[in-house]
């Protein structure tokens, strides 16, 4: 009779978790349940299991509880599969190389209590990537980074002790440079254009929005309107964009689809791979957060989860190149009137710094 009870408890559990993230609500405690959706599938495959090992097949516990952890661990999987090598790669692979249309980016939250500086430092060496984007960065951190500046004559800095410090490196000229508070004060963003080696320049946008969560926002609104009210200051199909950043969100969250529809940039982990960056000490938990989108009119070069260095995230890295021809070979993802609505509604329902985004939409 008790394991009858537990076995029912757990796929009701399952169960619950697994529709939670139904709800629109912006509740963190909601939202939340987009993020373990791998982690909730293995629940719901190994009460799969157990059920097959400790019930008679034919019985009405089995045959109940069978249903609903298949049911479960189906729908899971429907969300992830995209982000395995199962799916077609949304991103065509750059087929040769000219590093004059290329752009590499290494995107490293370091955790700011995080001393393990020359870890961090040792990485950049051996990528060597063209930019260097830092989050979670104070005035220390500030320092143990400025060895890169013989390297990286362009920089953006704004170090903070709250966790949403940030810092940009550059080997490749700037022009345009923002650095705006979209929407809480505190949590900055920066937004500039890059002038690739061609003379070809592009919008670069990077963001570290504050996540849902019991000690940070109640709500997801203030993360999900930054990103959507980014992706209404640019179009994607007549201009050549970057968004990189830790988004605190995980790529198969309700909200992160609707950026990726809205602003029709492509995400190249689509068809390759989850690559978690977070958490980077608990092999048990981890997800990706820190995410390189673009618009068509790149191809991937490479991308790879880098070695850890002490933060509770991996470092990103993203490698890629300006197509020659019009991005026709690309699919381009893109909303519909119900979300371009959602979107709308969110953007007016937070407390958005329209000046701010003002500046986005007349910037060069």
């Amino acid at each position: 009779m008790l394991l009858t009870l537990a076995i029912y408890a757990f796929a009701a559990m399952v169960l619950l978790w697994t529709f939670i993230p139904v709800l629109r609500h912006e509740a963190w405690w909601i939202r939340m349940f987009e993020f373990p959706r791998v982690q909730i599938c293995v629940l719901a495959l190994c009460g799969l299991l157990a059920t097959g090992l400790l019930f008679d097949p034919k019985s009405t516990t089995a045959l109940l509880c069978g249903s609903v952890f298949v049911f479960c661990a189906g729908l899971q999987l429907w969300h992830i599969w995209p982000y395995t090598r199962l799916h077609p790669a949304q991103v065509k692979q750059a087929a040769s190389r000219n590093p004059a249309a290329e752009i590499s980016i290494l995107v490293g939250n370091v955790l700011l209590p995080n001393r393990q500086s020359q870890k961090f430092l040792d990485i950049v060496e051996r990528k060597d990537p063209d930019l260097v984007l830092t989050l979670g960065t104070d005035d220390r951190w500030e320092g143990e980074l400025s060895v890169l500046e013989g390297r990286y004559a362009y920089t953006v800095k704004h170090p903070l002790d709250n966790l949403y410090g940030m810092h940009l490196y550059s080997k490749l000229k700037l022009h345009d440079t923002k650095l705006l508070f979209l929407v809480e004060e505190g949590v900055p963003s920066i937004h500039t254009d890059v002038e690739l080696r061609s003379g070809r320049k592009i919008k670069l946008h990077c963001l570290h929005p504050a996540p849902p969560s019991p000690t940070e926002n109640e709500t997801s609104l203030e993360r999900d309107a930054e990103l959507l009210a980014v992706a209404e200051t640019f179009d994607a199909t007549q201009q050549s964009v970057i968004v990189a950043g830790d988004l605190n969100d995980v790529a198969w969250s309700a909200t992160t689809r609707l950026f990726h529809r809205t602003s029709q940039l492509l995400d190249p982990r689509i068809g390759r791979g989850m690559f978690n960056t977070f958490h980077a000490k608990l092999p048990f938990l981890r997800w990706p957060l820190d995410h390189v989108f673009h618009s068509a009119d790149f191809e991937l070069v490479s991308l790879e989860r880098l070695p850890a260095f002490g933060s509770d995230h991996f470092p990103f890295f993203a490698a890629l190149q300006l197509r020659p021809a019009p991005p026709a070979a690309h699919e381009i993802p893109e909303a519909t009137a119900d979300e371009k609505a959602q979107a709308t509604e969110k953007i007016d329902k937070a407390d958005v710094d329209k000046a701010a985004v003002q500046a986005l939409h007349g910037g060069s």
